[in-house]
Protein backbone atom coordinates (compact mmCIF):
# COMPACT_ATOMS: atom_id res chain seq x y z
CA UNK A 1 0.00 0.00 0.00
CA UNK A 2 1.42 3.39 -0.83
CA UNK A 3 2.02 6.05 2.20
CA UNK A 4 0.16 8.75 1.96
CA UNK A 5 1.85 12.00 1.45
CA UNK A 6 2.05 13.84 5.08
CA UNK A 7 0.31 17.29 4.59
CA UNK A 8 1.67 20.30 6.50
CA UNK A 9 -1.45 22.19 7.59
CA UNK A 10 0.01 24.99 9.49
CA UNK A 11 2.56 25.93 6.23
CA UNK A 12 0.46 24.20 3.40
CA UNK A 13 1.69 26.24 0.32
CA UNK A 14 2.86 30.23 -0.72
CA UNK A 15 -0.67 31.57 -0.51
CA UNK A 16 -1.55 31.18 3.48
CA UNK A 17 -0.74 29.75 6.90
CA UNK A 18 -2.08 28.97 9.88
CA UNK A 19 -0.67 30.76 13.40
CA UNK A 20 -3.80 29.67 15.98
CA UNK A 21 -1.57 27.52 18.30
CA UNK A 22 0.33 30.59 18.82
CA UNK A 23 -2.52 32.13 20.46
CA UNK A 24 -3.70 34.12 17.22
CA UNK A 25 -7.36 34.49 17.66
CA UNK A 26 -7.35 34.30 21.38
CA UNK A 27 -6.96 38.55 21.94
CA UNK A 28 -10.44 39.96 22.33
CA UNK A 29 -10.26 41.99 19.25
CA UNK A 30 -9.01 39.41 16.63
CA UNK A 31 -11.07 40.98 13.85
CA UNK A 32 -9.05 40.03 10.33
CA UNK A 33 -8.38 44.16 10.61
CA UNK A 34 -6.61 44.13 14.14
CA UNK A 35 -4.77 41.28 13.75
CA UNK A 36 -3.18 42.35 10.72
CA UNK A 37 -2.01 45.88 12.01
CA UNK A 38 -0.82 43.60 14.76
CA UNK A 39 1.19 41.33 13.27
CA UNK A 40 2.54 44.07 10.49
CA UNK A 41 3.86 46.37 13.65
CA UNK A 42 5.27 43.43 14.85
CA UNK A 43 7.51 42.03 11.79
CA UNK A 44 8.37 45.66 10.85
CA UNK A 45 10.05 45.91 14.49
CA UNK A 46 11.62 42.66 15.08
CA UNK A 47 13.10 43.26 11.60
CA UNK A 48 14.23 46.51 12.78
CA UNK A 49 15.35 45.76 16.37
CA UNK A 50 16.67 41.90 16.33
CA UNK A 51 20.35 41.95 14.88
CA UNK A 52 20.44 38.64 17.08
CA UNK A 53 19.74 36.48 20.48
CA UNK A 54 20.96 39.42 22.51
CA UNK A 55 18.24 41.47 21.62
CA UNK A 56 14.79 39.37 21.74
CA UNK A 57 14.28 40.01 25.22
CA UNK A 58 13.96 43.86 24.73
CA UNK A 59 11.71 43.20 21.52
CA UNK A 60 9.23 40.94 23.94
CA UNK A 61 9.51 43.48 26.33
CA UNK A 62 8.62 46.21 24.14
CA UNK A 63 5.30 44.10 22.32
CA UNK A 64 3.57 43.11 25.68
CA UNK A 65 3.66 46.77 26.45
CA UNK A 66 2.47 48.61 23.03
CA UNK A 67 0.16 45.95 22.45
CA UNK A 68 -3.30 45.21 23.62
CA UNK A 69 -2.89 42.04 25.29
CA UNK A 70 -6.46 41.35 26.44
CA UNK A 71 -7.40 37.65 25.92
CA UNK A 72 -10.66 35.64 24.99
CA UNK A 73 -8.78 32.57 27.35
CA UNK A 74 -6.28 33.36 30.02
CA UNK A 75 -4.68 29.69 29.67
CA UNK A 76 -3.81 29.72 25.99
CA UNK A 77 -0.48 32.18 25.64
CA UNK A 78 -0.49 34.35 22.66
CA UNK A 79 3.62 34.42 21.17
CA UNK A 80 4.71 37.76 20.63
CA UNK A 81 6.95 36.21 18.32
CA UNK A 82 4.39 35.38 15.42
CA UNK A 83 4.42 37.62 12.21
CA UNK A 84 4.34 37.62 8.43
CA UNK A 85 6.95 35.56 6.73
CA UNK A 86 6.81 36.75 3.55
CA UNK A 87 6.57 39.92 1.88
CA UNK A 88 3.29 40.00 0.45
CA UNK A 89 1.88 39.60 4.12
CA UNK A 90 0.30 36.13 3.21
CA UNK A 91 1.51 33.97 5.67
CA UNK A 92 1.63 33.89 9.16
CA UNK A 93 4.56 32.11 10.65
CA UNK A 94 7.51 32.47 13.76
CA UNK A 95 10.25 35.13 13.38
CA UNK A 96 12.44 32.69 15.17
CA UNK A 97 12.43 30.21 13.14
CA UNK A 98 15.98 29.71 11.42
CA UNK A 99 14.50 29.88 7.85
CA UNK A 100 13.50 33.53 9.09
CA UNK A 101 17.20 34.05 10.41
CA UNK A 102 19.13 32.90 7.84
CA UNK A 103 19.06 29.19 9.67
CA UNK A 104 20.00 30.60 12.98
CA UNK A 105 16.94 28.64 15.23
CA UNK A 106 15.83 31.40 17.87
CA UNK A 107 12.61 29.54 19.51
CA UNK A 108 14.49 28.32 22.85
CA UNK A 109 13.75 32.01 23.64
CA UNK A 110 9.90 31.61 23.12
CA UNK A 111 7.56 30.37 25.97
CA UNK A 112 6.61 26.91 24.57
CA UNK A 113 10.29 26.80 23.75
CA UNK A 114 11.92 25.36 20.16
CA UNK A 115 10.88 21.29 20.89
CA UNK A 116 7.49 22.17 21.90
CA UNK A 117 6.93 24.67 18.88
CA UNK A 118 9.08 22.08 16.03
CA UNK A 119 7.49 19.25 17.24
CA UNK A 120 3.38 20.10 17.63
CA UNK A 121 0.47 19.30 15.88
CA UNK A 122 -2.80 20.39 16.50
CA UNK A 123 -6.01 17.94 16.67
CA UNK A 124 -6.56 18.85 12.96
CA UNK A 125 -3.86 16.99 11.81
CA UNK A 126 -5.08 13.71 13.67
CA UNK A 127 -9.50 13.96 12.65
CA UNK A 128 -9.30 15.39 9.37
CA UNK A 129 -9.03 13.49 6.68
CA UNK A 130 -5.89 13.79 4.32
CA UNK A 131 -8.36 14.14 1.74
CA UNK A 132 -10.55 16.77 3.13
CA UNK A 133 -7.48 18.85 4.09
CA UNK A 134 -6.27 18.70 0.40
CA UNK A 135 -9.46 19.91 -0.45
CA UNK A 136 -9.73 22.83 1.95
CA UNK A 137 -6.10 23.67 1.21
CA UNK A 138 -7.46 24.36 -2.42
CA UNK A 139 -10.24 26.03 -1.04
CA UNK A 140 -9.13 28.88 0.92
CA UNK A 141 -6.08 31.51 0.02
CA UNK A 142 -6.53 33.48 2.59
CA UNK A 143 -4.50 33.36 6.37
CA UNK A 144 -7.08 34.30 8.49
CA UNK A 145 -10.01 32.48 7.38
CA UNK A 146 -7.61 29.31 6.62
CA UNK A 147 -6.47 29.74 10.46
CA UNK A 148 -10.48 29.58 11.53
CA UNK A 149 -11.11 27.24 9.53
CA UNK A 150 -8.42 24.51 9.45
CA UNK A 151 -8.93 24.81 13.08
CA UNK A 152 -12.55 24.02 13.83
CA UNK A 153 -13.02 20.17 13.06
CA UNK A 154 -16.38 20.05 12.74
CA UNK A 155 -17.49 22.75 10.52
CA UNK A 156 -14.81 21.37 8.30
CA UNK A 157 -15.97 17.20 8.56
CA UNK A 158 -19.73 18.26 8.54
CA UNK A 159 -19.10 20.08 5.58
CA UNK A 160 -17.42 17.23 3.55
CA UNK A 161 -19.66 14.89 5.19
CA UNK A 162 -23.14 16.84 4.09
CA UNK A 163 -21.75 17.36 0.36
CA UNK A 164 -20.45 13.85 -0.10
CA UNK A 165 -23.74 12.04 1.14
CA UNK A 166 -25.16 14.75 -1.33
CA UNK A 167 -23.39 13.97 -4.35
CA UNK A 168 -22.77 10.11 -3.12
CA UNK A 169 -19.30 10.37 -2.94
CA UNK A 170 -16.53 12.83 -1.26
CA UNK A 171 -15.54 14.50 -3.86
CA UNK A 172 -11.54 14.18 -5.11
CA UNK A 173 -9.74 16.98 -3.09
CA UNK A 174 -8.68 18.13 -6.68
CA UNK A 175 -12.01 19.37 -7.80
CA UNK A 176 -11.61 22.05 -5.47
CA UNK A 177 -9.39 23.09 -7.71
CA UNK A 178 -12.09 24.01 -10.19
CA UNK A 179 -13.39 27.71 -10.03
CA UNK A 180 -17.23 27.19 -9.93
CA UNK A 181 -16.56 24.35 -6.99
CA UNK A 182 -14.41 26.12 -5.54
CA UNK A 183 -16.12 29.58 -5.27
CA UNK A 184 -19.22 27.60 -3.19
CA UNK A 185 -17.21 25.89 -1.24
CA UNK A 186 -15.21 29.24 0.16
CA UNK A 187 -19.14 31.02 0.23
CA UNK A 188 -19.44 28.23 2.53
CA UNK A 189 -16.51 28.71 5.00
CA UNK A 190 -16.75 32.45 4.00
CA UNK A 191 -19.58 31.91 7.00
CA UNK A 192 -17.20 31.66 9.81
CA UNK A 193 -16.83 35.45 9.68
CA UNK A 194 -20.30 36.90 8.06
CA UNK A 195 -22.73 34.13 9.60
CA UNK A 196 -25.85 36.47 10.50
CA UNK A 197 -26.76 35.13 13.51
CA UNK A 198 -22.98 35.41 15.51
CA UNK A 199 -23.00 35.93 18.84
CA UNK A 200 -21.05 39.24 19.57
CA UNK A 201 -19.81 37.78 22.77
CA UNK A 202 -16.01 38.47 23.21
CA UNK A 203 -15.62 34.99 25.12
CA UNK A 204 -16.96 32.90 22.78
CA UNK A 205 -14.82 31.17 19.54
CA UNK A 206 -16.37 28.42 17.64
CA UNK A 207 -18.04 26.14 19.87
CA UNK A 208 -15.89 26.85 23.11
CA UNK A 209 -16.86 30.17 25.21
CA UNK A 210 -14.67 31.16 28.08
CA UNK A 211 -14.13 32.37 31.52
CA UNK A 212 -10.99 33.24 32.76
CA UNK A 213 -9.34 30.05 33.07
CA UNK A 214 -12.17 27.69 32.67
CA UNK A 215 -13.41 26.80 28.69
CA UNK A 216 -16.66 25.08 27.61
CA UNK A 217 -18.32 23.77 24.93
CA UNK A 218 -21.58 26.10 24.17
CA UNK A 219 -24.81 24.55 23.51
CA UNK A 220 -28.19 25.92 21.74
CA UNK A 221 -30.72 25.55 23.49
CA UNK A 222 -33.52 24.82 21.41
CA UNK A 223 -36.55 23.78 23.73
CA UNK A 224 -36.43 27.09 24.94
CA UNK A 225 -36.98 28.40 21.21
CA UNK A 226 -39.61 25.35 21.37
CA UNK A 227 -38.18 23.67 18.06
CA UNK A 228 -35.64 20.03 17.83
CA UNK A 229 -32.16 19.93 17.70
CA UNK A 230 -31.31 20.68 14.03
CA UNK A 231 -29.40 18.54 11.73
CA UNK A 232 -26.74 21.18 11.49
CA UNK A 233 -26.69 21.85 14.70
CA UNK A 234 -22.61 21.01 15.08
CA UNK A 235 -22.28 23.84 12.33
CA UNK A 236 -24.64 26.33 13.94
CA UNK A 237 -22.08 25.68 17.13
CA UNK A 238 -18.90 26.11 14.97
CA UNK A 239 -20.12 29.14 13.68
CA UNK A 240 -21.03 30.93 17.13
CA UNK A 241 -24.41 30.89 16.84
CA UNK A 242 -26.63 32.75 18.77
CA UNK A 243 -30.61 32.31 17.94
CA UNK A 244 -33.30 34.31 19.22
CA UNK A 245 -36.64 32.18 18.09
CA UNK A 246 -37.23 29.26 15.86
CA UNK A 247 -37.72 31.43 13.13
CA UNK A 248 -34.14 32.12 13.46
CA UNK A 249 -33.34 28.48 13.42
CA UNK A 250 -35.36 27.88 10.23
CA UNK A 251 -33.75 30.61 8.68
CA UNK A 252 -30.65 29.71 9.80
CA UNK A 253 -31.12 25.82 8.26
CA UNK A 254 -32.71 27.33 4.98
CA UNK A 255 -28.91 29.54 4.28
CA UNK A 256 -27.01 26.04 5.35
CA UNK A 257 -28.77 24.10 2.60
CA UNK A 258 -28.98 26.67 0.20
CA UNK A 259 -25.08 26.35 0.13
CA UNK A 260 -24.53 22.84 0.39
CA UNK A 261 -28.01 22.70 -2.38
CA UNK A 262 -25.50 24.79 -4.69
CA UNK A 263 -22.72 22.72 -4.49
CA UNK A 264 -24.32 19.76 -5.43
CA UNK A 265 -26.01 21.54 -8.65
CA UNK A 266 -22.92 22.45 -9.41
CA UNK A 267 -21.00 19.18 -8.83
CA UNK A 268 -23.48 16.87 -10.78
CA UNK A 269 -23.51 19.56 -13.81
CA UNK A 270 -19.70 18.77 -14.44
CA UNK A 271 -19.31 15.81 -13.61
CA UNK A 272 -19.19 14.82 -17.22
CA UNK A 273 -16.56 17.70 -17.91
CA UNK A 274 -14.09 16.82 -15.50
Amino acid sequence: MKEEKFIHLCQPDSCKSCGACCGLYNYVNSTKAALTHRLKHRTEQFRRLVKGPGDLQAFSEMIKKTEDQVKRYDVIYCCEYLGFIDQEQKKVGCLLHPLQNKGVDLRDVSFYGRELCDGHFCPSYHYISNEEKRALINVIDDWYLYGLCVTDIDLVKEYFRLISEGVHEMPSANRFKETVLKDIALKFFSLKTIWPYRSEDVNRLGKYYFDGSLYMISHIDYEAMDCEKSRFDKIFVSLTSDFKNKNEVKNGEDLIQTHINAFMDAYHNRSDIA
